[in-house]
């Protein structure tokens, strides 16, 4: 995740491949939203691709309200790199370097991040836990040999994810709210914040950003509101897993889409694939659905419940989407949809 405020900003002027999980389908409507549709596309956040898409009276105008966005997402993604370390800057990089040393001052929105992440913990019963970096980590490691040299693809060894799973507990994970400060009290336990981040951010941004626009962070869809005053809903669309098409579009006039799946940062080795969603129980990626879609008032809440669901019984998933107020779609290995009560009700084809 290296990135610099500086450097030249990369972006297309049209949508170019897929965000991973949802992607803007329909053009600007007529409304209170005046002027043409403008849409730009960063490479340079989350390690992932991010578009900001609008209607605006000119290019000029679009661009500066999409600046003022990335800039707040690029601090955001800064605060919660794991990877790099930057000047001046106490990330979360930083808390797990000082893990079993020393306690370490943080911004205030890696405290609201990390106890939203507590509480996530609690909620999905452990299924979405941020202190798993450590066994993250391995997969992480073997997934990039392999797709580096594929003909020597392995998995991590077993006896590594075993050592590393004794030092996945989040109650070693000590934040002092009043200081500011977080600690890991096990030098050996890692944060990795990839099953939330980008929604979570997506969701601060989405808070103070203009009405009418539609954010992707990574396939983290929020909308801010409908294109137009008349209510006209943005249209995004469900990657096929198997193809480079749509199994549905949705109308989505607020709140997020998100998506897990299969199909997202995976790798073959001895001819079988190994995608990224970890199940803390088996310590190897989940087996059950090819993709997870949620619909939620709260895109950092949708990112959480589509990992969560994804390692869950489909009626354990509707249990939690009941508690928390959310929609889902699970399409199975077998390419079978299944769909909560109130999902349909958004769809458009």
């Amino acid at each position: 995740m290296k990135t610099s405020k500086d450097q030249p900003r990369l972006f297309f002027r049209i949508l170019g491949g897929l965000l991973a999980a949802c992607l803007l389908l329909a053009a600007c409507g007529t409304g209170g939203h005046s002027g043409e549709l403008y849409s730009v596309t960063y490479l340079t956040l989350f390690d992932t691709v991010t578009t900001i898409t609008g209607c605006a009276e000119s290019r000029e105008a679009f661009d500066a309200q999409a600046q003022a966005i990335y800039d707040e997402l690029l601090d955001y993604h800064r605060l919660f790199d794991i990877y790099q370390s930057y000047n001046g800057l106490n990330n979360l990089k930083t808390i797990n370097d000082q893990a079993g040393v020393s306690p370490v001052e943080v911004d205030s929105r890696i405290i609201r991040l990390l106890k939203d992440c507590r509480a996530y913990y609690d909620l999905t019963g452990g299924k979405v836990n941020v202190a798993m970096g450590s066994v993250l980590a391995l997969w992480h490691q073997a997934r990039s040999a392999g797709l580096d040299d594929p003909a020597n693809a392995a998995l991590p060894d077993q006896a590594a994810l075993e050592a590393a799973a004794r030092h996945i507990s989040i109650d070693c994970m000590i934040i002092n709210e009043a200081e500011s400060t977080v600690y890991l009290s096990d030098p050996d336990v890692r944060l990795d914040v990839g099953a939330v981040a980008k929604g979570w951010a997506a969701q601060r941004v989405a808070e103070t950003a203009p009405e009418g626009l539609l954010l992707s962070v990574g396939g983290n869809v929020v909308a801010t509101g409908p294109k137009d005053s008349s209510g006209t809903p943005w249209v995004v669309g469900i990657r096929n897993p198997d193809r480079d098409d749509y199994l549905h579009t949705l109308n989505l006039t607020d709140g997020a889409a998100v998506t897990s799946g299969d199909y997202q940062r995976c790798y073959t080795v001895d001819g079988k694939r190994y995608h990224h969603i970890i199940d803390p129980d088996t310590l190897f990626p989940a087996a059950g659905w090819r993709s997870v879609t949620i619909l939620c008032a709260d895109s950092a809440l949708a990112d959480a419940l589509s990992t969560a669901l994804f390692l869950m019984p489909r009626a354990q998933g509707q249990t939690l989407l009941d508690a928390c107020g959310a929609e889902a779609m699970w399409v199975d290995t077998a390419g079978t949809e299944y769909f909560s009560p109130g999902f349909e009700a958004f769809l458009r084809s």
